[in-house]
């Protein structure tokens, strides 16, 4: 019975989604838009965790419901990307764009990122291996507690890092997203994008396993910090942590490979 249920309410979305490709009807899109809404919820949800009180939930879900439906315009069923993966890239872009353009980060938290992560690059490039905390607050002249204080304060602006453009140059862009989609009309662009990729697994590689793991139970298998933080038997405080120095790593990586480009 249960699985009749499913069946049927499968076949209700996909003649929804065969009705709005072929007549562009609003009142199909607003269909379509409350029976996909709650992924905007749950990214939100997660992502609201990490921001700072001035961010209101609501925008959040504002920002986020603004990429549902450019996700909704955009979608080709006949490309054979699950909608609600193309839609999790679209809401995320959406709600990052928005972040952005506010301009909500403090410019001591920037300035205080920026630091962390061409020490940890100039290091690391030195000496060829990653480098632990005391390195780190030994090259900034500070202390462990005030390195790991750093680290908190900057939390905000790592957590989005993975999911931002990663900018090839100065005309061209490439988001997670834009590998889903098919531009095979540009195969130069689409070498581009794959040796990033490939860059981007080697660096995720070759993190501290502590880091690695923190990075893929976030970024793949979607865990919050706090539900990470259950699994690895941390407090929640240090899985940020963890989270952070982890982007500062690839941050540094590939910028400095991006400067070879």
């Amino acid at each position: 019975m249960g699985a009749c249920i499913l069946n049927n309410k499968s076949d209700k979305i996909e003649e929804l989604w065969v009705e709005y490709k072929k007549t562009n009807n609003q009142k199909i899109r607003e269909k379509l838009v409350e029976e996909y809404a709650h992924i905007v919820k749950y990214i939100v949800g997660r992502i609201a965790i990490n921001m700072p009180p001035n961010i209101e939930y609501e925008d959040l879900i504002s920002y986020g419901t603004i990429g549902l439906l450019d996700a909704i315009d955009k979608y080709d069923p006949e490309k054979g990307v699950k909608f609600n993966t193309y839609a999790a890239m679209r809401i995320r872009g959406a709600i990052f764009d928005e972040l952005r353009l506010m301009d909500w980060t403090p410019r001591l938290i920037r300035q205080k990122s920026k630091v962390l992560e061409d020490t940890y690059s100039k290091l690391e490039n030195e000496l060829g291996r990653p480098v632990n905390d005391e390195e780190v607050a030994n090259a900034l002249n500070i202390s462990l507690d005030e390195f790991y204080e750093m680290l908190n304060e900057v939390n905000g602006n790592t957590i989005i890092s993975l999911s931002e453009v990663w900018y090839l140059d100065n005309e061209d862009e490439l988001t997670i997203a834009d590998t889903i989609e098919d531009e095979s009309s540009n195969p130069l662009k689409e070498i581009e994008k794959e040796e990033v990729k490939e860059i981007l697994i080697s660096a995720i590689d070759n993190l501290p396993e502590k880091e690695r793991l923190v990075i893929s139970l976030y970024y793949y298998d979607e865990l919050t910090l706090k539900e990470i933080g259950q699994v690895l038997e941390l407090t929640e405080s240090r899985v940020s942590q963890l989270h952070s120095k982890a982007i500062l790593r690839l941050r540094g990586k590939l910028g400095r490979i991006k400067s070879q480009l």
